[in-house]
């Protein structure tokens, strides 16, 4: 099934995935009549990106706010696909939850009734791996899937509300759309996503930078993941969207979750950063600045220091105990689930994604030297 003359909406379109799934959607051989871009806002790179591979699509830029109930009607009108990629990250509790909630949980249900109202059929939502875990306790799961049990007892607000978010998109799957027609959602729990342009890659690269070439070891070693190129998950996406505009795919496919991942080798998150760089001369630090256990009530220490000085101030800790648990719990996830209902393959193999990924991180290095060497001036 092809993408033929379908009316597409992204959210989160000026973002880092929802870019590259744009990007996606406009190479496509037979691609969609018209792609509907919503953000709050775009970059001018962002905008130069999808004007070279406009083509015959119809582009719209919209920007605006995913809380405007009048602004999702004007551009859910029309549209038959809706490719949800639009959410506030927070591992660190920087943003207030009440923002979070506004957006990701929020947001997202608005946007589902718009597509209600506007009898928009299929809605793909993006997820992430944090709705699952790993949990408190730091229970591990290697080569995991949909059917592994697993307690996820997490309550950080940003794995919150994106599993609230989920939870809404899945249940919306059925509901009887405004022309009698059928809403038929999925969701796609991503694993933790790198490639060009990946804002944590950057942030990562100027610690680096400030600490003569070397990362610093946030995770242990042997805490093993399987992190996503950012290809891979957007090429998910659009195998999702052609899935569920084939019936019989559809059936499969519509009401369910499923892990995205790729053959990106298991490694902790520490040595992808060094993997993606150590031929630029980039080294890593060979340890934990201080034992796990130890790590982890330095973390609740931060974590009690900023609750009491909550009335006087807001301090946000630099980590806390469930970045700790889930830079050093071993996560991995299976995609056998998704190649066998939808058929995704992963597009771009691991030297693909590690020479792109290595070739924009050199890219960047000059400017990212001088910034930082002036804000430290």
């Amino acid at each position: 099934m092809s993408l033929a003359g379908v009316s597409c909406l992204v959210t989160g379109a000026g973002g880092f995935l929802g870019q590259r799934i744009v990007c996606l959607l406009l190479e496509e051989e037979e691609a969609p009549a018209e792609i509907r871009l919503l953000d709050k806002a775009f970059s001018a790179e962002a905008l130069g990106r999808f004007d070279k591979f406009k083509g015959k699509t119809e582009l719209k830029i919209l920007e605006g706010d995913i809380r405007d109930v009048t602004f999702l009607h004007r551009a859910c009108q029309g549209v038959s696909l809706v490719v949800h990629t639009a959410s506030l990250i927070d591992t660190l509790g920087l943003i207030e939850k009440k923002l979070l909630w506004e957006v990701n949980v929020t947001g997202t249900q608005l946007l589902l009734e718009a597509c209600i109202r506007c009898n928009v059929q299929h809605f793909i939502y993006t997820s992430t791996i944090e709705v699952t875990g790993p949990n408190c306790k730091g229970d591990p799961i290697f080569n995991g899937d949909e059917d592994t049990a697993y307690e996820s007892t997490s309550k950080f607000p940003y794995a919150q509300s994106k599993r609230l978010a989920e939870d809404a998109v899945l249940k919306a799957d059925g509901q009887v759309l405004k022309d009698g027609g059928t809403l038929m959602t999925c969701a796609l729990r991503s694993m933790y996503i790198f490639g060009e342009g990946c804002p944590f890659l950057q942030g990562h690269l100027d610690k680096c930078l400030l600490n003569k070439n070397i990362y610093l070891r946030f995770s242990r070693k042997e805490a093993l993941v399987n992190p996503v190129y950012v290809g891979n998950i957007a090429w998910a996406h659009v195998q999702a969207a052609k899935a569920l505009r084939a019936p019989q795919r559809a059936k499969h496919v519509r009401g369910k979750f499923y892990y995205i991942s790729d053959d990106t080798p298991h490694m902790s998150y520490a040595d992808l950063n060094y993997e993606l760089t150590k031929e630029l001369g980039f080294g890593i630090e060979p340890r934990l600045p201080m034992p796990l256990t130890m790590l982890y009530y330095f973390s609740l220490l931060l974590e009690m220091l900023s609750f009491l000085l909550r009335p006087f101030v807001r301090y946000v800790p630099s980590t806390n105990r469930h970045l700790v648990t889930l830079l050093n719990t071993p996560f991995t996830f299976s995609y056998r689930k998704a190649q066998q209902d939808f058929g995704y393959v992963p597009r771009y193999t691991w030297e693909e994604a590690k020479q792109g990924t290595g070739e924009w991180l050199a890219s960047v290095i000059p400017q990212r030297r001088l910034i930082l060497q002036s804000s430290t001036a």
